[in-house]
C-alpha cells in the first residue's frame, strides 16, 4: 500500500508566485497595488504638466484673498471684504444647515407616510401611495423649481400686508395676513419668522473669528442635564418594576426632569421673541429665511421622504404578523403596538438603507445653485472658482469636504445601527 508523505521541500521558484496558493494571493495584491500607484503617478504627472502648459501652479493661497461678493443667507458674520476661506466656511455651514433640516423633516414625514401606507383605511393608503409615486418619479431639480416658483410668484408682496387708516375706517381687511398668531410673514421676498432673544445674556467669545454664544452652550448643558435626569428616573422605575412587578407612577417626575432645567434657564435669561413688523416697504425684525432655502429644504425633504416611506413600509412588513397578534392578545392598542413592538424591531431593517438616503440628501443639496442658495457648491464651487480660476483646487476641496461629511453621517448612523441591532448571545 502506498503511503503519501509530506511534499518535498524544494527551493523557491518564480513560478510558485503564480501556481502556489501560498504566494498567489500576495502576488495578485502586489500587482494591483503597483498598477494603482502607477495610475495615480501618471495622473499627477499629467496634471502637473497641463498646469505648467497653462502657466498655473497648484496652490490654496487664494483662500486668504478678498472674496468681494455677498452671500444672502449667513449664520456667521460675513461681508464682501471677507476672504474666500470665510466664504467657503459660510457655504459649508449653509450646506450643513439644509442637510440637517432636510434629514429631520424627511425622516418624520417618511415614517408617517410609511406607516399610513399600511393603513386599513383605503382612502388614506391610496393618498399616501399617490404621494410616494408622484415625488419619487419626478426629478428632484423639477421639484425645487416648482416649490421656488410657488414661493416667489404666488406668495404676497410685503405691501399687501399693509393696513391703512382708510382700510380701518372702511372695515376692510388687508390682502394678506401673517400666520401663526401674527408671528410669521410669508412673502415673495422671503419668510420672516420670530427671532429668539434674551434680556440677560451671558455673553459670547470667538473661536477663529466665529462668535460662540454662552447662552447656547448653557442651554445645551441644561438639556443634557434634563435628559440625564429623565433617564435616571426611567432606570429607577425599571428596577422597581423588576423587583416588585409593579411599575411606579413617574410620568410627572419625568416631565419635571425634562422641563425644569431648560425652562428655568430660559426664564433666568429673560428669553423672549422679537417679531417681524412691516416698516416701510418691507418687514423689519425677526429672522429672514430666504425663499431659496425654504424651496430647497421642502423639496429635499418631500422627495427623500418618499423613499424613506418605502424603506419604513418594507421594514414593518418584514416583522412577523405574530408579533402584532401577540401584542393585541396582551391588550395593547394598535398605536402602542406599532410604537413599542413593531417599530423597534423594524429599525434593524430600516437603518442600513436609511443611511444611504441621508447621504443622498446631503449630496443632493448641491442642487441649491439652481435657486441661488449659497451653499458650498455656490460659494467654493461657484463664485470663488470663477473669480480665482483655481478650478482644480476648488473641485478637490469640494470633493474632500463632501467626502468628510458623508463619512461623518455614515459613522454616526452606523453607531446608532449597532445600538439597535439584534444582540446575539
Amino acid at each position: 500500500m502506498a503511503i503519501v508523505s509530506d511534499a518535498p521541500k524544494g527551493g523557491f521558484r518564480p513560478s510558485m508566485l503564480i501556481y502556489d496558493t501560498r504566494y498567489r494571493s500576495m502576488t495578485i495584491q502586489i500587482a494591483v497595488l503597483v498598477m494603482v500607484m502607477a495610475g495615480a503617478a501618471w495622473l499627477v504627472d499629467n496634471t502637473v504638466r497641463n498646469l505648467q502648459t497653462l502657466g498655473k501652479d497648484f496652490s490654496f493661497g487664494f483662500l486668504w484673498a478678498r472674496a468681494g461678493y455677498d452671500i444672502n443667507q449667513t449664520l456667521i458674520p460675513y461681508t464682501n471684504d471677507s476672504t474666500h476661506g470665510r466664504a467657503l466656511f459660510v457655504g459649508l455651514i449653509n450646506t450643513i444647515l439644509v442637510s440637517v433640516m432636510g434629514c429631520v423633516a424627511a425622516t418624520v414625514i417618511g415614517v408617517l407616510v410609511g406607516i399610513l401606507r399600511l393603513s386599513r383605511n383605503w382612502l388614506v393608503a391610496r393618498i399616501m401611495t399617490g404621494y410616494v409615486e408622484t415625488f419619487r418619479n419626478v426629478p428632484l431639480l423639477l421639484w425645487i423649481f416648482v416649490i421656488y416658483a410657488i414661493f416667489t410668484e404666488i406668495t404676497p408682496t410685503p405691501n399687501q400686508f399693509r393696513v391703512t387708516e382708510q382700510m380701518i375706517a372702511e372695515g376692510k381687511a388687508p390682502e394678506a395676513t401673517m400666520k401663526v398668531f401674527d408671528s410669521i410673514a410669508i412673502t415673495n421676498r422671503g419668510t420672516f419668522v420670530p427671532m429668539p432673544e434674551v434680556s440677560r445674556s451671558l455673553g459670547s467669545f470667538e473661536v477663529l473669528g466665529i462668535p460662540i454664544s454662552l447662552n447656547v452652550i448653557a442651554f445645551l448643558v441644561a438639556v443634557a442635564i434634563a435628559v440625564f435626569a429623565f433617564r435616571a428616573i426611567e432606570k429607577g422605575a425599571a428596577r422597581v418594576q423588576e423587583a416588585t412587578g409593579a411599575r411606579p407612577v413617574t410620568w410627572w417626575k419625568s416631565l419635571l426632569a425634562l422641563l425644569v432645567p431648560p425652562v428655568g434657564l430660559l426664564v433666568a435669561l429673560g428669553f423672549h421673541f422679537s417679531y417681524p413688523e412691516l416698516a416701510g416697504f418691507n418687514f423689519k425684525g425677526g429672522v429672514l429665511v430666504s425663499n431659496a432655502l425654504m424651496a430647497l429644504w421642502l423639496a429635499l425633504s418631500l422627495y427623500t421622504a418618499a423613499f424613506i416611506a418605502e424603506i419604513v413600509r418594507a421594514g414593518i412588513m418584514a416583522i412577523s404578523k405574530g408579533q402584532t397578534e401577540a401584542a393585541y392578545a396582551l391588550g395593547l392598542r394598535p398605536g402602542r403596538t406599532m410604537r413599542l413592538v413593531i417599530l423597534p424591531q423594524a429599525l434593524r431593517v430600516i437603518i442600513p438603507p436609511l443611511i444611504s438616503q441621508f447621504l443622498n440628501l446631503t449630496k443632493n443639496s448641491s442642487l441649491a445653485i439652481a435657486v441661488s442658495y449659497m451653499d458650498l457648491r455656490g460659494t467654493l464651487g461657484g463664485i470663488t472658482l470663477n473669480q480665482t480660476g483655481r478650478e482644480l483646487e476648488c473641485i478637490l476641496l469640494m470633493m474632500l469636504i463632501y467626502l468628510a461629511l458623508s463619512l461623518m453621517i455614515s459613522g454616526a448612523m452606523n453607531l446608532y445601527n449597532n445600538a439597535v441591532k439584534l444582540k446575539e448571545r
